[in-house]
């Protein structure tokens, strides 16, 4: 099966190796804070971290995506600090046990990167844009990683106060061609996509973008998609997280359809399998 459209741009340079989306690849979340919304509290120790490594690689991921901040609606702020005190120490520990292994952290924080990048992490997930640190774009330059570039409004602990769009797929292209622009000037190379479902978003602007983010393609630059057991999905159809798996897997068949060349899951198993199938 072939997708819907696909983005001419089929590449990225990490960790010194060319990273092709002939098949979409898999991002594993891997989360070491207390509080995210569905896993919080399972992986916050070292060992724990280097299990769920473990088995996020086993099942096919191609990607593991560190966070130790939440950036769920409302989560409290959190210093940079402490940041670094749950992501590091998880990050050493994974990177000593596979070493192979491609790692990105999940933060809005140039010196939270900085550190990860210098533990060893190989690509900088930024929900914020780059609009929360302005030393972030800077970072990214000097370190030349890939930069996973996000929409969102305000700060987890304001985002859905912010929900205005004249046209949700024409703003938030609006903003992340602004972003690419500045980031290109700064001699950035490889750049990823991110239209924030569930960021400064409704469940109705969520979904007019799931069904359009194949107009992001203008850009010729991979995307990524993460709607894994989000409030998109559960809040929808009237259950939980935890029972949000079938609708995910649901939404991720939209993602692939419309060319999407990287999914960041909870659940990479039947991800796994659901690209497979796909592109049999």
């Amino acid at each position: 099966m072939k997708s819907f459209q696909t983005s001419p741009c089929q590449s990225i340079q990490v960790a010194g190796k060319l990273m092709t989306f002939e098949k979409p690849a898999i991002m594993g979340i891997l989360n070491v804070t207390p509080d995210s919304f569905y896993d919080g509290g399972d992986n916050t120790t070292p060992r724990k971290a280097v299990e769920k490594a473990n088995s996020l690689l086993l099942e096919g991921a191609q990607i593991l995506d560190i966070g130790a901040y939440s950036s769920r609606p409302g989560a409290p702020l959190i210093s940079s600090q402490e940041e670094m005190e749950r992501a590091l120490p998880a990050i050493h520990a994974i990177k000593t046990t596979f070493p192979e292994a491609i790692l990105s952290i999940d933060t809005f924080r140039a010196d939270v990167a900085a550190a990860a990048i210098d533990a060893g992490v190989h690509i900088i997930n930024d929900v914020s844009g780059g609009t929360l640190d302005d030393q972030m774009f800077a970072t990214v330059a000097k370190y030349q990683v890939p930069y996973i570039l996000m929409h969102m409004r305000g700060i987890p602990e304001n985002m859905q106060e912010q929900t205005q769009y004249k046209d949700i797929v024409t703003d938030v292209a609006t903003f992340l061609g602004e972003r690419v622009a500045r980031l290109r000037s700064m001699g950035v190379k490889d750049i990823i996509l991110d239209p924030g479902f569930g960021f400064a978003k409704t469940i109705a602007q969520n979904y007019e973008l799931l069904y359009r983010v194949n107009e992001l393609h203008y850009f010729d630059l991979p995307i990524l998609g993460g709607i894994s057991r989000k409030s998109m999905i559960y809040k929808k159809i009237g259950i939980t997280a935890q029972e949000a798996l079938n609708g995910t897997t649901a939404l991720n068949t939209v993602l692939l359809e419309r060319g999407v060349q990287i999914l960041r899951v909870h659940d990479v198993k039947e991800a796994r399998q659901l690209v497979d199938l796909f592109y049999t």
